[in-house]
């Protein structure tokens, strides 16, 4: 959904990227500090409550984007490699896992219902890149679908944000549900490119038979 949005990103991190590269930092570095800095913002702040969460979300935001600049910085250095793509792919699992996890510890006892509501986007958001790796590695290209990453971490941090700030814990609560009904719904839509692609399949065996 905000995938058109990267273009434009790419363009707005390519001077700090720049200047990254000029000071010698490598990619790598940039995606594994990054990852350090949102766990470190989700498990101090938000089991805090109140207006942490808000302090938090800042926090964690400052270096969520590092996800698109270590990207930028591998392709104007070309250093794009096997290791930075899986390092990347895995400490995006490691950052979403402390965001949505640090929120079901904290509302574990004055809301359950929003921890499960987290509990179910941790869970639920794993199988969406899940099935996209899985469906790669068969030959098949499955992304999109109506909620990436960067929609639901986006939302959620948005929705946790804003009731840091004072508006009522079922707006999180409700947005929570929402975001994990549509990791799944998105993971039934990539499910259902791999079930189009193996009904090609089939149907080019019978044609050359």
């Amino acid at each position: 959904m905000l995938g058109w949005l990267r273009p434009f990103m790419g363009k707005l991190w390519a001077a700090p990227a720049k200047g990254l590269l000029r000071l010698g930092v490598h990619p790598n570095a940039v995606t594994i500090i990054g990852t350090i800095g949102v766990v470190f913002g989700a498990c101090f702040f938000f089991p805090r409550g109140g207006i942490n969460l808000f302090w938090g979300v800042l926090f964690i935001t400052f270096f969520v984007v590092t996800d698109m600049l270590d990207g930028t910085m591998a392709r104007l250095s070309g250093k794009a490699s096997r290791l930075g793509a899986y390092l990347d792919s895995t400490l995006d699992r490691v950052a979403d896992a402390a965001i949505f996890g640090a929120l079901v510890w904290t509302f574990r006892e004055t809301s359950p219902s929003t921890s499960m509501a987290a509990l179910l986007c941790l869970t639920l958001g794993s199988f969406v890149p899940y099935a996209r790796a899985r469906a790669e590695g068969l030959g098949i290209d499955a992304k999109g679908g109506i909620a990436e990453r960067s929609d639901r971490l986006v939302i959620g941090l948005v929705a946790t944000a804003f009731v840091g700030l004072g508006l009522p814990l079922w707006v999180l609560t409700w947005v929570l549900y929402l975001l994990a009904a549509a990791a799944a719904i998105t993971v039934v839509q990539r499910t259902m490119v791999v079930v189009r692609e193996n009904r090609k399949d089939h149907r080019l065996d019978a044609a050359t038979r």
